[in-house]
């Protein structure tokens, strides 16, 4: 679990600099491909995730009746979820069809489930849009995941958006779009970021007085210097 300091911290984080932080520390591959935030601008979402994986739908055992099960693996994950994490959905990037919907995700926000990211579709996008709880996709999609998708585990490893997602790795998403922090590097990158975030925010702040990048970002000695004398209670990068 996150502490109250390093979720704190991470929301504060824009997702392109967590995904620098990681670069630094040779991870490449961990911003999910193809998805984007319904709902225009919100609060950054932060959250251990919690996943469903789906496999190609086979028609003989997805009638629609099939959700009359209660032990169904996707209505299962939308009760189980715990507070706080974020439902991530494999779908094998296929947004033909909906991976859940606006009535799913009502549920979602009524358990205070911290968002959903899913590499497929989401229904009901104009309702979606108006709740409150984070929900990133592919794109809108009308058919019932039924169509394509079979929900078949719940919360073992997946890929999202070609990035491997593990229960418990942290998922912060903003405009950009979602970055998956391993667990075990979380309060290491959250030390970093708080450091960082205030060197880029004075970075702006230069480049809008008319400062050249140049020696600026990344900074030189005598930039770092200037920068440490004006904030020598900072974490330094």
């Amino acid at each position: 679990m996150l502490s109250p300091e390093t979720k704190a911290t991470l929301e504060r984080t824009s997702t392109a600099s967590l995904a620098t932080m990681l670069f630094k520390r040779g991870l490449r591959n961990q911003f999910i491909q193809g998805v984007q935030r319904l709902g225009g601008r919100r609060p950054r979402m932060v959250g251990p995730a919690f996943t469903l994986r789906y496999i190609p739908a086979r028609e003989d055992l997805n009638p629609i009746e099939v959700f009359r099960d209660p032990n169904h693996p996707q209505r299962r994950a939308v009760e189980e979820v715990p507070t706080g994490h974020i439902l991530i959905m494999d779908c094998r990037q296929d947004a033909s069809a909906a991976s859940a919907g606006s009535i799913l995700l009502t549920r979602l926000q009524v358990r205070g489930c911290g968002g959903v990211v899913t590499d497929g579709g989401l229904r009901d996008a104009d309702e979606i849009s108006d709740l409150t709880i984070p929900a990133f996709c592919a794109r809108p999609s009308a058919p019932t995941n039924l169509t394509k998708h079979q929900a078949v585990d719940i919360n073992v490893p997946i890929g999202c958006g070609g990035v491997a997602v593990f229960p418990g790795d942290i998922a912060v998403g903003d405009g950009d779009g979602v970055v998956i922090i391993p667990a075990h590097l979380a309060e290491e990158i959250a030390a970093e970021a708080r450091g960082m975030e205030a060197y880029e925010a004075w970075v702006v702040e230069q480049v809008k007085a008319g400062a050249s990048i140049i020696g600026l970002y990344p900074m030189n000695e005598e930039t770092r210097a200037r920068y440490e004398a004006e904030h020598p209670t900072e974490n330094k990068r």
